[in-house]
């Protein structure tokens, strides 16, 4: 009995490691729909366009609600409760960490450079951050570059779920280990989140050596 039982745990987490990163993606995917609800209003939007990119009406909040607080959120709760929450919060850490890592590795294999530079102009050029996110480079040098954020969708909604705790595994922890595979010489540091109550996200990338 004791044989099965360890086998079942065994699988079950091997089976959400998997499925993890995929729900830490989730995040990075619905940022096409409020993309894709403007696309109609452009000209060179052709009417042959398949149905999925037409406009959904949907404000980037809406999308966001759709996405998290109607979906991801209850299923990360429901298997937080079935699993127990520290260990839950553990594994959903260790494998958004693994996504985040890839992430870092595609964003520098995609871009020319991976220095600080390379990294405060791709954030400067993202337009879904000026739509979800408040912020503001407080520093920008060839060694350091510091983001003070004062508002974010995501922390927003989190919270509003009580669910910080799952928010920062999935959403926030991963930036050490994206900053990392992105360059093996940059390193972050954060002491503030707004989604763990804070009064501003403090995200600092610095380059060592």
């Amino acid at each position: 009995m004791n044989t099965k039982t360890s086998f079942f745990e065994h699988s079950r987490r091997q089976f959400l490691l998997k499925i993890l990163p995929c729900g830490s993606l989730f995040c990075l995917g619905c940022s096409i729909l409020p993309s894709c609800a403007q696309a109609k209003g452009n000209p060179a939007f052709s009417a042959s366009q398949h149905k999925f990119l037409e406009n959904s009406g949907m404000s980037f909040q809406e999308v966001y609600n759709f996405a998290f607080k109607d979906f991801y959120i209850p299923i990360m709760q429901s298997l937080a409760n079935g699993i127990g929450k520290d260990e839950f919060i553990e594994m959903l850490k260790r494998a958004s960490s693994e996504t985040g890592a890839q992430s870092g590795r595609d964003m520098a294999k995609s871009m020319q450079k991976n220095d600080l530079a390379a990294y405060a102009s791709n954030l400067k050029a993202n337009e879904l951050y000026k739509h979800v996110l408040t912020y503001e480079i407080v520093e920008e040098t060839d060694k350091a570059v510091q983001l003070k954020i004062t508002e974010c969708l995501l922390a927003k909604i989190f919270r509003e779920a009580k669910a910080s705790d799952i928010g920062y595994a999935a959403i926030c922890y991963p930036d050490y280990a994206w900053t990392s595979a992105f360059n093996s010489k940059m390193r972050f540091i954060r002491t503030k989140t707004l989604m763990q109550g804070n009064d501003c996200c403090n995200n600092r990338r610095i380059l060592e050596g």
